[in-house]
C-alpha cells in the first residue's frame, strides 16, 4: 500500500471533521442520551461496511479493465481532499442544538436509522471510491485485500471517533450548547491539513 502514513493522517482528519454522521450522532446523543449516540454510531459503522463492499467491487473491476481510468480517479481523489478542506474552511457551524427534543426510540430502530442515513448518502459512496485508491498499489495482486484493509480501518476509526464524540457530548452538554464556535475552530484546523495532504498526494509519483 502506498503512502500508508498519509492514509493514517488523512483518515483521522476526515473522521474528526464534523460531517453529517457526526452531527447526526450529536443530535441523537442530545435527544436520546448516551445510548442513542452509541447505537447511532454502530448503525453508521454498518452503513460504512456496505459502502466498502461496493467500493471494493467497483474499483476491482475498474483496475482490471483500465489502469488509465483508475489513475484518473486516483488523481481526482487527491483534489477531492483539497475540496473537502476548502469546504471545511468556508463552512459555518451547522449544528442546531437549541431545539433538541427528547424522544423515546428503541435501540434497534436507532441502529437501523444510523445505518440507513449512511447507506443512502451518495457522498459517502463517492468518498470511498475517490479516497481509497490514493493509497493502493495497483501493481499488487491483492488489490481487494488492500481496499478491504484500508476501508475497515477508516470505518472502525470513524466509529471510534463517533463514540468518543457521543461520550463527550453526553458529559459536556452545556459546553456544546454554549460553545458552537468550538466546532468551527476545529473545522478550520482540519481544513488546512486536508488541503496540504491533497496537494502532497496530487504531486506525488508512484514508485
Amino acid at each position: 500500500m502506498n503512502h500508508l502514513y498519509l492514509f493514517f493522517i488523512a483518515s483521522l482528519m476526515l473522521n474528526l471533521t464534523p460531517g453529517n454522521d457526526m452531527l447526526y450522532v450529536i443530535s441523537r446523543t442530545l435527544s436520546q442520551g448516551i445510548k442513542g449516540g452509541l447505537y447511532s454510531s454502530l448503525g453508521i459503522f454498518l452503513g460504512g461496511l456496505v459502502h466498502i463492499s461496493a467500493a471494493i467491487l467497483g474499483l476491482s473491476i475498474l483496475i482490471a479493465k483500465s489502469a488509465f481510468l483508475f489513475g484518473i480517479i486516483k488523481f481526482a481523489g487527491a483534489f477531492y481532499l483539497v475540496y473537502i478542506g476548502i469546504k471545511s474552511l468556508l463552512s459555518k457551524p451547522g449544528l442546531d442544538i437549541e431545539n433538541q427534543q427528547a424522544e423515546q426510540v428503541n435501540h434497534l430502530k436507532l441502529l437501523k436509522q444510523g445505518m440507513t442515513t449512511n447507506v443512502l448518502n451518495p457522498k459517502v459512496a463517492i468518498f470511498f471510491l475517490s479516497f481509497l485508491p490514493q493509497f493502493v498499489d495497483v501493481n499488487s495482486k491483492n488489490i481487494e485485500l488492500q481496499l478491504l484493509t484500508l476501508g475497515l480501518w477508516f470505518d472502525i476509526q470513524g466509529t471510534l471517533v463517533l463514540i468518543l464524540v457521543a461520550l463527550i457530548v453526553n458529559r459536556t452538554t452545556n459546553f456544546v450548547r454554549k460553545k458552537p464556535a468550538f466546532w468551527k475552530i476545529q473545522e478550520r484546523i482540519t481544513g488546512f491539513i486536508l488541503i496540504a495532504l491533497g496537494i502532497k498526494l496530487a504531486l506525488s509519483t508512484k514508485k
